[in-house]
């Protein structure tokens, strides 16, 4: 059982900067992949980044590619979003998500946290 639980998400204007954490507990949590997926109003889940159990394999939407990153720290067992050059088609909840796949896929992932809503102005 993975447990995961996101913070840093805000208000800030369009072309600054937010990073986003996800903390997870669980004995296992080392090991498995990570991702980030976003909620917009009125639209789907969509897939943003993600990254394999080492940190040394990573995945972008092309979306964001470019402007976000994804990274871990395994000791800390903590992913971040560092997310800059903000747009306002950004504004959604941001949701941290564990696959026990352990590759950086866009899909099979098992565990979710509650979201932390980022909001970009105009």
């Amino acid at each position: 059982q993975v447990q995961l639980v996101e913070s840093g998400g805000g208000l800030v204007q369009a072309g600054g900067s937010l990073r986003l954490s996800c903390a997870a507990s669980g004995r296992t949590a080392r090991s498995y992949a990570m991702g980030w997926f976003r909620r917009a109003p009125g639209k789907e889940l969509e897939f943003v980044a993600a990254i394999n159990w080492s940190g040394e394999i990573t995945n972008y939407a092309d979306s964001v590619k470019g402007r976000f990153t994804i990274s871990r720290d395994n000791a800390k067992k903590t992913v971040y979003l560092q997310m800059s050059s903000l747009e306002p088609e950004d504004t959604a909840v941001y949701y941290c998500a564990a696959s026990p796949q352990s590759v950086a896929g866009r899909e099979g992932y098992d565990y979710w946290g509650q979201g932390t809503q980022v909001t970009v102005s105009s």
